[in-house]
């Protein structure tokens, strides 16, 4: 259930951005109405019908099961609209059109929560609040408000070969020095140290750098978090890396997937949570996992984490019911969300309880990613990050690794296109 590039139609994107500008009301009927499948539930009281979107998973399975959830749910007629294509297009065109679901999975945007088009739901999560993992609720959080409950954790992880490290005296890198160290040491031949993905590490590694030297995107004040010196120092360690020689570029395929581990073309690789049933395949017993590690005393190791949220249109008639049934589904069900999360893929359970007992993650690097979700999991995209802010970000960042160029420079420019989004969202 996790968008793996280049696959065009797979579960979570990492730093998945969403805006609601731009959206006509005629564009947004259009698109309501554009090809959706759909599934009607256990029929309820006459009128008592609400619909659900998902967007389209790429794992068998997933739609039946969410079918057969709402099949289940007594208090109405659930009627499950699966969602092919631009899911964020289409759902965005909704909420602003004449169709909108009652119920939708999505990210929290603070777009979204100033349009009055999410409910809050503190009353439904309340009784559970916390048994959710800190940073998957917080992504979901605006203001200390919750507008989302978690449905599943995504996260991604370094994965090391441990005969690999051995053999060259290594201990697994606790620090990005150690880390660059190990890399240059485990080049040999074809095989390079570390791959982070084709672009160097621009995709995946914008937050967590800033993670690694004690800042973060936005600071609470509502300014850029990278408009600090320590920025500066953190990107330039991404050069670094960039230039060593030890980092795998031009793979055949990118960072999301395993294969440029199991094929031994590295002896590390930054992927995610899902990828740990192929890479057992491969090298059963033979590897570890560890998050990103901190560059200096005042950062800290991270896992980035992504969770889909299941929301309530605000703005509906039937928001009481729709409370009731997410209630029901996400935080009464417990035996519904562990088959959601580890039924149909490799995930993550958002709720600790269900996580802890789960066999899958009960043993090994599996387990050793839920203790880093709960210790060091860190919100990668939070409600108030924009697409607009990204692109600045990752066009500065693209820069200065790939390019070379002056990292304080680049990030100045970068931080008056994050600050004016920030007073456009809440001057």
């Amino acid at each position: 259930m996790t968008q793996r590039p280049p696959a065009p139609q797979s579960r979570r994107t990492f730093l998945r951005m969403s805006g609601i500008a731009g959206i006509t009301a005629a564009s947004a009927g259009a698109l309501a109405a554009a090809g959706c499948g759909s599934n009607t539930g256990r029929p309820g009281a006459q009128g008592d019908e609400l619909v659900h979107w998902y967007h389209q998973y790429g794992e068998d399975g997933v739609q039946q099961a969410v079918e057969r959830y709402a099949a289940e749910f007594d208090g109405a007629q659930v009627r499950v609209q699966w969602t092919p294509g631009n899911y964020d297009t289409k759902l965005q065109a909704a909420l602003q059109g004449s169709g909108p679901p009652d119920v939708f999975e999505y990210q929290t945007k603070v777009d979204l929560v100033r349009a009055g088009l999410l409910e809050p739901l503190d009353d439904v999560i309340a009784g559970a609040r916390d048994d959710f993992t800190e940073a998957a609720l917080a992504s979901h959080t605006v203001d200390g408000t919750v507008y989302g409950i978690p449905q599943a954790v995504d996260t991604q992880i370094l994965v090391y070969r441990r005969s690999l490290l051995d053999g060259a005296g290594l201990e697994p890198p606790a620090s990005f020095d150690a880390l660059l160290d190990a890399a240059r040491a485990l080049t040999d031949g074809d095989r390079k140290g570390l791959f982070v993905g084709n672009d160097g590490g621009v995709t995946t590694l914008a937050p967590l750098a800033l993670f690694s030297v004690g800042l973060r995107l936005v600071t609470d004040d509502r300014r850029p978090g990278f408009a600090e010196p320590e920025a500066a120092r953190a990107y330039r360690g991404l050069r670094e890396l960039f230039e060593s020689d030890a980092l795998l570029l031009g793979a055949p395929t990118d960072w999301s997937d395993p294969a440029a581990f199991t094929q031994e073309l590295t002896a590390m690789q930054w992927t995610g949570l899902w990828a740990l049933p192929q890479i057992e395949e491969a090298f059963p017993g033979d590897y570890g996992v560890l998050p990103w590690p901190k560059l200096t005393d005042a950062g800290a190791d991270s896992v980035p984490v992504g969770a889909f949220g299941a929301m309530a249109y605000a703005e509906g008639g039937k928001v009481d019911l729709a409370k009731e049934y997410i209630r029901w589904l996400w935080v009464e069900r417990t035996d519904l969300q562990e088959d959601f999360n580890l039924g149909y893929g490799f995930h993550i359970p958002p709720r600790r309880s269900i996580a802890d007992r789960a066999d899958a993650l009960a043993e090994g690097p599996a387990a050793d990613v839920v203790r880093y979700v709960d210790e060091l999991g860190r919100t990668s995209s939070p409600p108030e990050w924009t697409p607009a802010m990204d692109s600045a970000l990752k066009d500065a960042l693209t820069g200065v690794v790939r390019g070379g160029a002056d990292p304080d420079r680049e990030l100045r420019v970068a931080a008056e296109t994050v600050q004016d989004e920030l007073d456009r969202l809440y001057g």
